[in-house]
């Protein structure tokens, strides 16, 4: 589904919500649409973007580690 579609597609389900509904479940059924819109596009929640930056981190870390150690064991072998 390309984005225009994909755009037309929520403005008419956003339309639709809100003639079918009383005012105070429109709140809730936009946010339904709209989570089920994002949820084609492939998109991560905030939670799961945090737990890969700390996995990111500590990999980062354990690689600068190794870097230092291999570093190490070069300077050794040259002496």
């Amino acid at each position: 589904m390309d984005k225009q579609n994909f755009f037309s597609d929520v403005q008419a389900k956003i339309s639709q919500a809100l003639e079918n509904s009383p005012a105070k479940d429109i709140e809730k059924n936009v946010k339904a649409i709209m989570t089920q819109g994002f949820s084609k596009l492939d998109l991560v929640t905030r939670e799961e973007f945090d737990i890969q930056a700390q996995v990111l981190a500590k990999t980062r870390t354990k690689l600068e580690a190794l870097e230092a150690r291999v570093a190490a064991l070069e300077a050794q072998i040259t002496e």
